[in-house]
């Protein structure tokens, strides 16, 4: 199959949807087809095209297995939501052109989201073809923007659902990580063809990502010595709870076997690196290369996913996956009953409380932190776990087989 590809981030660039996408391409280039990717220049890391990349508003360059068309993002500050949204209907208008031009005629197009208005493009280019439209859905937008209070205006939030019922609905296939975000999803199109609606998980590299030695050269780095490692890896943003992090580490403060890490970027990170003057047991890193992510997983002792309220049915964080694959416990912050939930509870790989507890985080924390042989066992369960989850290749088979049915069903 020849298949056109549209997605914000893609390798170099290092954002965990841009991880997802690269694999997956991969694989379906392994299974012999021709793909063009339409995506942005490298710029998830800084918030600006990282160095070494031209400036030009198109660059292709021709792979061994297709092309890959990098757009200019027009990157903004993050916090600044109109002028995100300016961006992000710049980047989309771009795509749509250059996918209206590819280099090939495609039997199908694919668009990932966030964020959502790069589904035009997509639907532009499966519509110029004539071919089927797969909109792959890694986080559900607006409930996202508008659960942490990104978007309050009324009018905005009809105006998002408008466009996202009108994406949906012209989609001939949606997929979604769980079946939390399937439901969501078909409850929005009201009965309008709710089979469209598929759930296909993020995969888990359980070749990349396996259980290693904890005194690696990241903990040294780091000066943790032999202290326990309590770690948040990920995005410092409107979602993220990283406070009960910081409430913790206040409440540990006494503990000299006990050490907090938190490791990533955003536009929250500033106002955490405030609330936490004066604690030693506490250190702020930046956001480390995919390659090291291996070892900064191992370096952790307990690793947390932290999700403010009313988030978890909305967004499955592909961070967990890896946590487990990496032997490590999970403490995750998150509603009651959704993905994350069963899945440590399914698994055995941890313990969930509910979100912007402070009390109950503290003190699930409190049992993994006085119980090492609690912390072997779950790690141990998680890998066990994950080893038969899905594998990038049965991600993309999952994919081709979507793609052929597709194909199949057009007259």
């Amino acid at each position: 199959m020849d298949l056109l590809v549209i997605c914000p981030h893609y390798a170099p660039d290092v954002a965990p949807t841009g991880e997802v996408m690269t694999s997956i391409v991969t694989e379906l280039a392994a299974r012999g087809h021709r793909l063009h990717v339409v995506t942005a220049l490298p710029w998830y890391r800084h918030h600006r095209i990282d160095e070494g990349w031209d400036h030009r508003l198109v660059q292709t360059e021709a792979t061994e297995w297709g092309w890959i068309s990098r757009l200019h993002p027009f990157p903004t500050d993050k916090s600044n939501i109109p002028a995100r949204a300016l961006a992000f209907g710049g980047f989309t208008a771009v795509a749509a052109a250059v996918g209206a031009r590819a280099r090939f005629r495609p039997d199908a197009v694919l668009a990932m989201s966030p964020p959502l208005i790069i589904g035009f493009a997509g639907w532009l280019a499966a519509r110029r073809y004539g071919v089927p439209f797969v909109f792959n859905i890694q986080d559900v937008f607006p409930d996202v923007a508008v659960e942490v209070g990104a978007i309050t205006n009324p009018k905005v939030i009809a105006a998002a659902r408008s466009v996202e019922r009108f994406l949906y609905l012209r989609s001939d296939a949606v997929t979604v990580l769980s079946e939390d975000l399937r439901r969501n999803l078909a409850a929005k199109i009201a009965g309008r063809r709710p089979e469209r609606i598929r759930v296909i998980p993020n995969f888990v590299d359980t070749e990349r990502i396996r259980p290693g030695d904890r005194d690696n050269a990241y903990r040294r780095e780091l000066g943790l010595g032999d202290r326990t490692v309590v770690m948040y890896a990920g995005n410092l943003g409107y979602s993220q709870s990283v406070d009960l992090l910081v409430d913790a580490a206040r409440h540990y403060a006494d503990r000299d076997d006990v050490a907090f890490v938190v490791n990533g970027s955003g536009s929250a990170k500033a106002a955490l690196v405030a609330a936490a003057e004066g604690l030693d047991n506490l250190t702020f890193v930046g956001l480390q290369p995919k390659e090291r992510l291996g070892e900064v997983l191992a370096a952790g002792d307990v690793h947390t996913v932290l999700l403010k309220r009313g988030l978890a049915a909305s967004s499955v964080p592909s961070k967990m996956y890896s946590i487990l694959a990496a032997g490590r416990p999970c403490l995750a912050s998150v509603d009651p009953g959704t993905e994350v939930d069963r899945t440590l509870a399914a698994a055995g790989a941890g313990l969930a409380v509910p979100p912007e507890d402070p009390e109950a985080f503290r003190a699930a924390l409190g049992r993994l932190l006085d119980d090492a042989d609690l912390r072997r066992r779950q790690g141990a369960a998680g890998r066990s776990f994950v080893e038969g989850w899905a594998s990038p290749a049965a991600v993309a088979q999952a994919y081709e087989d979507l793609f052929e049915e597709l194909i199949a069903a057009r007259p």
